[in-house]
């Protein structure tokens, strides 16, 4: 049987075994260099009191939010296209 993907979906290397990671919809058992990860970021203030600040010229910090999600639910939720087979093979 021919393989799918040169990595087998993974990211790794030569690194051995990885962490494992929850995904944050499902809460399955991902390793961590399979699943996808999300980035998004939460602001300390208000979004208009922060306006007012960014006017003055003041910095704010903002909080990264990572989320993990496993390829399927990646997929289903629309963070990961799925590619043809000749586009698999190249990436």
């Amino acid at each position: 049987m021919g393989k799918k993907r040169k990595s087998g979906g993974r990211s790794k290397g030569g690194k051995g075994s990885l962490s494992k990671v929850h995904c944050s919809s499902c809460g399955r058992l991902v390793p961590r260099d399979k699943a996808k990860r999300k980035t998004s970021y939460k602001q300390l203030v208000d979004f208009s009191i922060g306006k007012e600040l960014r006017q003055q010229g003041t910095h704010i910090a903002r909080i990264p939010y990572v989320r993990y999600y496993c390829v399927s639910c990646a997929i289903h939720r629309h963070h990961v296209k799925i590619r043809s087979e000749d586009e698999r093979k190249d990436g």
